[in-house]
């Protein structure tokens, strides 16, 4: 119970309570001893200046004993709790008040004495106690003079034992009892209460490790969200619960990236060791043969083996330079450079790259752009990576006879760029896949299978680096058309 928070605070509480009833208790009765000495001290103060003035006891420097036996049967009758002293000058006992054999000293010290006449001691002076060892009491003294020559003290302990065997019998009295019961009540009661109160405090508390126990157990993955009712807080667990609550979002989103990354590394791992497979294994065994069979190879057989290692050496430096670029599209590392730039003239460019390329493969390229199509805002090395990825693609699946189109034009605040091919089309099942990296149509007819698939891949991920999106319709037998949009430059207030 005491390893929870809750349990730490009841125990701190309960010593606390203890802790202090005791010295409430302990304080209470001693003052209330120390209250009633300096009551009787204040109300029998001059009692012992009155017996000296009523009374002779030392005469020609000799004890008047038989005046001071009067004196003290006197006052056992009216207050048996007075116990009288008669002291010398140097406060020895001289004679008492009560049967022989009753002295534990002598001596009485002067110094309380002095300073109860001198009057300037606060009220109780504590002086000692004849009758035992160590214990004072309140008392009241007066000087014995004659002729102006000190004779000696009349010393008289105001609480005798008699009071002190009363002050026993008023600890076990009723009123004590039920003073003592009534204080032990009211501590009880504040007590519970203070539980409550922490109870209420704390539940919050136990509510967000529960939130925290639960997102743990459920693996990170989801989470209740710890309620707080005013925002911003008014305290520092409705803080504490904010920040846990925007931690678990991040932590959740991460673990979700992490399963992603992970899955795309498992796929990245198979696609890559199934497309390097093929290429490296004819490039070795064309090497290879070279090697063994240099002798006996015409010149004409040397070079096609030598033509189709350096096309399988090119795949493989491709593939590889496309794996690189997409790493650092999805790890963010490459970012956008914006600029205003002509889509028309970019456009233009880009298919003078592949015109010759286009008339070999029996393709027509064409270009359908307005010289007055507004700029774009954007990386232009990026967005020419896009359109080669694109034409390329689209040579690839167009057959020959067949035609490439390029247009752009401004829709609303953005410049739209498509690329429409004649060639074979994209089964409708297949759409939703074409931008997964690695992915090819698996269609008989969809041309060179010589990509590794990660152009569409890039293409998607430079497009959206810029806030784009890039999109595709596909008809079988009819072609395709790819597109994608960018935004229109941001006007500056000068």
């Amino acid at each position: 119970m005491f390893k929870t928070l809750y349990g730490k605070l009841a125990l701190v509480l309960c010593v606390l309570f203890c802790l202090i009833g005791g010295i409430v208790f302990v304080s209470a009765l001693k003052s209330a001893h120390m209250y009633q000495q300096e009551v009787e001290q204040r109300l029998n103060r001059d009692l012992a200046m009155y017996i000296v003035n009523e009374h002779v006891l030392i005469q020609n420097e000799q004890v008047n004993t038989e005046e001071l036996e009067h004196l003290f049967h006197t006052l056992m009758i009216v207050n048996p709790s007075l116990e009288l002293y008669l002291l010398g000058p140097t406060g020895n006992v001289l004679s008492y008040s009560g049967p022989p054999g009753l002295l534990k000293r002598d001596q009485v010290a002067m110094a309380p004495i002095q300073g109860m006449l001198g009057g300037k001691t606060k009220l109780p002076v504590l002086g000692d106690d004849p009758r035992s060892a160590a214990r004072q009491k309140a008392f009241s003294v007066a000087p014995i003079k004659a002729d102006d020559k000190l004779q000696g003290y009349i010393y008289a302990i105001l609480g005798g034992e008699q009071v002190d065997h009363l002050a026993e019998l008023l600890q076990s009295s009723y009123i004590l009892r039920w003073s003592t019961g009534a204080v032990g009540a009211a501590m009880l009661f504040a007590f519970i209460a203070g539980l409550m109160i922490f109870f209420l405090l704390t539940r919050r508390l136990r509510k967000l490790s529960q939130a925290m126990e639960s997102f743990k157990q459920q693996g990170f993955k989801q989470f209740v969200p710890f309620p707080v009712p005013n925002k911003p807080p008014t305290d520092e667990i409705g803080n504490i619960g904010i920040t846990f609550n925007e931690m678990a979002k991040t932590i959740g989103s991460q673990m979700e990236r992490l399963r992603e990354t992970d899955a795309l590394r498992r796929e990245l791992v198979a696609n890559v060791s199934h497309d390097l497979r093929t290429p490296l294994a004819s490039l070795k065994g064309y090497i290879e043969t070279l090697l063994l069979m240099d002798q006996n190879l015409s010149e004409t057989d040397r070079r096609h083996y030598l033509e189709t290692a350096g096309r399988n050496a090119d795949r493989l430096s491709k593939l590889v330079e496309e794996l690189f670029e997409l790493a650092k599209l999805d790890a963010k590392d490459l970012k956008p450079h914006p600029e205003s730039f002509s889509v028309a003239e970019l456009v233009h460019d880009v298919m003078q790259k592949f015109k010759l390329r286009a008339e070999q493969q029996g393709v027509r390229i064409e270009v359908d752009v307005d010289p007055a199509t507004p700029f774009a805002e954007a990386d232009i090395g990026m967005i020419e990576r896009v359109l080669d990825n694109l034409i390329e693609n689209a040579l690839q699946h167009t057959p020959k006879g067949g035609s490439i189109h390029l247009s752009s034009e401004a829709h609303g605040q953005h410049v739209e760029v498509k690329v429409a091919d004649s060639g074979h089309g994209i089964p409708e099942n297949e759409l939703p896949h074409i931008f997964e990296r690695f992915y090819r149509k698996s269609s008989a007819n969809a041309g060179s299978r010589e990509g590794a698939g990660l152009g569409l891949a890039i293409a998607q991920r430079i497009v959206e680096l810029h806030g784009g999106k890039i999109s595709v319709q596909s008809t079988i037998n009819h072609g395709s058309v790819f597109g994608f949009n960018l935004p229109f430059p941001v006007i500056r207030q000068h």
